[in-house]
């Protein structure tokens, strides 16, 4: 309960990393690219000292002795896939006794250590692979978020949107529950050291025999209120589940986005994103009294919303895979297809022998239909939804002619008895006779499923690309695609930021410059544009670094509202992650 209080989610998986964390003989290091370990980390240290370093600080070592020294938690944010060595000591907990003091040797210096010293590393890396030399040093964790997590969070943000006192008067049932499970458990201890420490007759201790009634009138009043709030919490989560629906909606359609990193390494995107566009869809959907009703109008709103706002970062050859794959997702969610077809429809054809005795086996229409074609409508044969249809072939072999021989196959009538199939198996059978149409196809399943508007995306507009931007998170521009100067160059004049404007081309000796420019355009609430920066790999930890003060408390009171920054770069895996995702 403490730990779900401090943030950390609430399904099991999570349970069993914050035990492996409490418990570790290593040092956890947490694989945590939606902050979440992070975020409970520092909400479960906050009151015993807890110090935040990275491994980039300039005071790392500095900072390190001295919580080890007084016994205070740390934790290492955002490392990468190497760890310096200097902390190899740590890591492995070398310490010794020197002069009969514990000690260990962090660099060229001797620390005392103090055994309640914690620590703590995360890495924001999705798919990070760490040499054996360090993972054997580590307990590897992976905190990413579950789909289970996920939905409890997104049900409570919602459930806090559209009934507060509900889920206000929740969250004091939790705490209340929590200290209430916690005195009993410190009254049992009580009673357990009373026990311990008592001598000759217990009978006759009178102090002793005081403090065990009094803890029964406490136990007693403690285990009554408790029932209580548990009846109550019981009856607030019946009402609450009734918004299960869009939660488990979605959380679906946020783990469509873990996919996509793998299509194009700029493509990452943070929870925290998707979570403030899942607020702004419950404050912009249309108001129902009807709950079901309600439910359907967050979808639909929330759905297009993340649909657009995603469209808006990918390349055009990959938005039709994006809207594909989230009708895919959507319907498979509803039960509507059988995700069997689905695989079917993606994996590459597998040849089956054909056999010369077996007349079954062999093709009914050599003379138009090739031994490839053949071979997949055999391997489709395999699902029960099409077991026939490789032993009826042969006598509708006129309709599927007319459609193997169509310029618009996806458009032609199916013979009669396969008529009625839905969307995704027409599909299916598509890729057996016309592989060759099949985007074609894809884009009309797509539209018949969601609807025309996922299919046309919105063009981009850079005036609302700035609207929903703010001083402390920059606008990148990913190339290749239409050249984003001229455009910018007009809109900066709009704004009349152009005379203003510092416009920095990328590369050998060029970080300097850039530095001092966006820290006099923070001031003075000026844009930068920063151009190339795959031409600038070396460079990219420093903007990073940049980029976190930006997002940083002392950042959001320094920078000027109007400053922008501005950055255009090819695909490439040394452009930060972080950078991406927020």
């Amino acid at each position: 309960r403490e730990w779900n209080i401090n943030g950390l989610p609430s399904d099991s998986f999570s349970k069993e990393n914050g035990i492996i964390v409490q418990n570790s003989r290593r040092w956890p290091l947490m694989i945590d690219p939606q902050n979440q370990a992070n975020k409970w980390i520092k909400n479960m240290e906050q009151k015993s000292n807890l110090s935040i370093c990275k491994l980039t600080d300039d005071n790392l070592n500095r900072s390190l002795e001295n919580s080890i020294q007084f016994g205070y938690p740390v934790i290492l944010e955002n490392v990468g896939t190497d760890i310096d060595a200097s902390l190899d000591s740590l890591l492995m907990k070398q310490t010794f006794k020197q002069s009969g003091v514990l000690s260990i040797k962090l660099g060229d210096n001797v620390v005392p250590y103090q055994d309640s010293f914690r620590f703590y590393i995360t890495t924001r890396l999705r798919n990070p692979h760490y040499l054996p030399e360090i993972s054997s040093k580590v307990v590897l964790l992976n905190f990413m978020i579950t789909n289970e997590g996920l939905e409890e969070q997104l049900l409570a943000l919602v459930v806090l949107k559209e009934k507060p006192d509900l889920e206000e008067e929740r969250a004091k049932l939790i705490v209340q529950s929590y200290n209430n499970k916690k005195k009993l458990k410190e009254i049992e201890d009580q009673i357990l050291d009373i026990l311990r420490t008592s001598e000759g007759e217990i009978l006759e201790d009178e102090a002793a025999i005081d403090v065990l009634s009094r803890s029964k009138m406490v136990s007693n009043e403690i285990s009554e209120k408790q029932v209580e709030a548990e009846k109550t919490e019981a009856k607030l989560e019946e009402t609450r589940q009734s918004y299960q629906p869009i939660a488990k909606h979605s959380s679906m359609l946020f783990f469509i986005l873990e996919k996509l990193g793998a299509i194009d390494v700029m493509y990452q995107y943070s929870l925290n994103w998707f979570i403030n566009l899942f607020l702004q869809a419950i404050e912009t959907a249309e108001e129902n009294e009807f709950i079901n009703q309600r439910i359907d109008n967050l979808k639909e709103t929330f759905t297009y919303s993340y649909y657009s706002n995603v469209c808006r970062s990918l390349f055009e050859k990959d938005k039709l895979l994006f809207s594909f794959l989230l009708a895919i997702r959507i319907l498979a969610s509803e039960e509507k297809i059988d995700i069997r077809q689905y695989y079917f429809l993606i994996s590459p054809s597998t040849a089956l022998e054909t056999s010369t005795t077996s007349k079954k086996d062999r093709n009914p229409c050599p003379e138009w239909l090739s031994e490839s074609n053949w071979s997949r409508i055999r391997e489709l044969s395999q699902l029960s939804a099409f077991r026939d249809l490789a032993s009826e072939f042969g006598s509708d072999d006129i309709f599927w002619k007319k459609i193997y021989d169509s310029s618009n196959p996806h458009k032609e009538s199916f013979p009669p008895r396969w008529v009625d199939v839905g969307p995704l198996q027409k599909l299916c059978i598509l890729k057996c006779l016309r592989e060759d149409k099949m985007i074609d196809a894809i884009r009309d399943f797509t539209a018949q499923s969601l609807g025309k508007e996922f299919i046309e995306p919105p063009p981009f507009d850079l005036m609302k690309s700035f609207n929903d931007s703010v001083s402390t998170s920059p606008l990148i521009f990913v190339l290749p695609g239409t050249d984003p100067m001229s455009n910018l160059m007009k809109f900066a004049e709009t704004r009349a930021k152009l005379d203003s404007m510092k416009i920095i081309s990328l590369g050998q000796g060029q970080g300097l410059i850039a530095e001092v420019a966006i820290d006099e355009a923070q001031r003075l609430g000026h844009w930068v544009l920063l151009q190339n920066c795959h031409l600038a790999p070396s460079w990219m930890p420093t903007l990073e670094k940049l980029c976190e003060f930006m997002e940083s408390k002392k950042g959001r009171e320094m920078i000027h509202p109007s400053f922008r920054l501005w950055l255009t770069s090819y695909p490439s895996p040394a452009f930060p992650q972080t950078i991406l995702q927020n």
